[in-house]
């Protein structure tokens, strides 16, 4: 249920779950976080997030929510290790991003949407935390009080808004997703991996 495509230094990770609205398992989270760390540690020069179908991902898969995912540490793990990659990483997302998926999205460098995108984190409604990182990481984006709407007021963020925001850096069709971001990571994936990083390293 994730699918992984590495070409020319140029890792493209799909969430594969379309009928579940790409919701996340368990071993979904485990696959891409050991997917993430294996990028950094085998020199990829640029990383693609992306699902397949009309939806991100809906966050974490129901079931295995009320049995205790929700509030599982592997979420942070992965936001961690996406936001250590030295290589640039680069969030396609070809629809609504919802719920814990939030994190992955948030440790990219860049953020491409399509315009159907819908932006939403229902923890207040839910009755969870957010990721410890996440907070931050999004006021950094939006500034603090559209952090606070949405997480705290439960609001749904068109795509036009989330650019307008800065939660996204470009509204793309969903037929040129793909492509939008292969050209985003042309020049990274033209340097080396040295270079990559110690450009990142004087952004950070």
């Amino acid at each position: 249920m994730i699918g992984l495509d590495v070409t020319d230094g140029l890792w493209t990770i799909t969430i594969d779950r379309p009928d579940k609205a790409n919701s996340l398992t368990g071993a979904m989270l485990e696959d891409l976080a050991g997917i993430a760390a294996r990028a950094g540690d085998e020199g990829a020069r640029a990383l693609v997030l992306t699902g397949r179908g009309r939806v991100f991902s809906a966050g974490a898969d129901l079931d295995e929510a009320r049995a205790g995912l929700a509030t599982n540490a592997v979420w942070e793990r992965l936001s961690a290790t996406i936001a250590a990659l030295p290589c640039l990483t680069i969030a396609a997302l070809n629809g609504t991003l919802a719920g814990g998926a939030f994190g992955m999205v948030l440790a990219c460098d860049l953020r491409v949407a399509v315009p159907e995108a819908r932006f939403f984190y229902p923890v207040m409604k839910l009755g969870f935390l957010p990721q410890p990182s996440d907070p931050g990481r999004l006021a950094r984006l939006v500034g603090p009080a559209r952090a606070k709407m949405i997480l705290m007021s439960g609001v749904k963020a068109t795509a036009a808004e989330a650019l307008a925001w800065g939660l996204v850096d470009r509204i793309v069709a969903a037929d040129e997703l793909a492509a939008a971001s292969r050209d985003l990571a042309a020049d990274a994936l033209g340097a080396s991996a040295a270079h990559v990083a110690a450009i990142k390293a004087m952004i950070a």
